[in-house]
């Protein structure tokens, strides 16, 4: 999204943008999405929900993620609907083959398979999710996260920029993710094996011990976190049928169960089971993209170097401290970044 929306807008907007795709195919991680982009409805929804970030990307994101909807449509991306089907939120989702579509042709000239032959202007490399060193650093010890994304996207942006004199944003330590049921997974089941009712579940590590103090957010995400933190990286989602009766993703919990090949009598549980109990599901964290990256300034200026700019999972601390739309960061950025990349020429 990033590295395509900065060459789209900088080709409009006259320049001749080279986009350089280490991978064998464009699109990155959001080809594999959902592919619903959006924002907070309200302003202080979005401070509360990720308190930690950066306030003054926060608010260019919220500002100008409608200006970044509209430019997408203009140039002819796809849309699935016109809304997300959350009152929390505004946005939409995209058909993401089309909008990758789309955002190729707009690119103009771009190379897959090729490492960068010139010093990059554009950093959007797509984070650090892919490299089981710099996880281990600054994430996760133990490696226990699986990768539910591109496998292209491994520091080369936080290498190269911090070799230049970057500083780092908050939120090293963060990832976004989905519990995913507890087995090898494929590209195409990113989105069908996310276990994504932690909520409604009664959540145990393999202990027996309810690890989760309070309130599970309605992303999940602080229980995907906290659940990367247990022994052995993993815990169960065990449920009753007033669990498996709540609705989720247009149908009911109990139908996300039926799918995940590590659900279980609770007579398998390494613990006694709770009362009540009908089903259990074994699930494990799946790291999407990184929340911690390169500090930013609100022109996607890489602080601490000089004509480096950055988008995408490469910028981070945008929603330090909770959950906001990466690919809703990365289409504002990476239009930004080209509009200041060519302001400064």
């Amino acid at each position: 999204m990033a590295g395509l929306s900065a060459a789209a807008r900088a080709r409009e907007l006259g320049a001749v943008p080279v986009v350089y795709e280490k991978g064998t195919r464009p699109g990155g991680s959001m080809l594999l999405s959902s592919c619903v982009i959006w924002r907070f409805r309200d302003w202080d929804e979005f401070r509360e929900e990720c308190p930690g970030g950066d306030e003054t990307l926060q608010r260019v994101v919220w500002e100008r993620l409608d200006e970044g909807l509209a430019w997408l449509e203009s140039i002819g991306a796809p849309v699935v609907e016109h809304d997300t089907g959350n009152p929390r939120t505004v946005g939409k989702r995209f058909d993401s083959r089309g909008l990758t579509e789309t955002l190729v042709r707009a690119a103009g000239d771009l190379r897959v398979g090729e490492p960068a032959t010139e010093e990059p202007t554009i950093l959007a490399t797509g984070g650090f999710q892919g490299d089981g060193t710099l996880v281990a650093e600054h994430i996760h010890p133990a490696g226990s996260l699986r990768l539910r994304a591109n496998p292209w996207s491994s520091g080369d942006g936080l290498r190269l920029a911090l070799g230049r004199g970057a500083e780092l944003s908050a939120g090293m330590d963060e990832f976004y993710g989905r519990n995913m049921a507890d087995t090898e997974f494929s590209e195409e089941e990113f989105v069908p094996l996310a276990q994504l009712y932690g909520r409604h579940a009664r959540v145990y590590n393999d202990r027996g011990e309810k690890f989760f103090q309070g309130e599970v957010s309605w992303s999940e995400n602080d229980l995907v976190q906290a659940t990367a933190q247990q022994p052995e990286g993993r815990a169960w989602y065990v449920l009753d049928d007033n669990a498996l009766d709540q609705p989720v993703r247009g149908g009911k919990v109990a139908d996300i169960v039926a799918r995940a090949p590590t659900r279980v009598d609770p007579g398998e549980l390494p613990f006694p089971a709770p009362q009540g109990a009908r089903v259990a599901v074994r699930v494990r964290p799946g790291i999407t993209h990184t929340i911690g990256g390169l500090r930013i300034d609100q022109s996607a200026r890489v602080v601490g170097t000089e004509g480096l700019f950055a988008a995408g999972a490469d910028a981070g601390g945008i929603s330090t401290g909770g959950y906001a739309s990466g690919l809703a960061a990365a289409l504002v950025f990476g239009r930004i970044a080209a509009e200041s990349a060519l302001d400064g020429l």
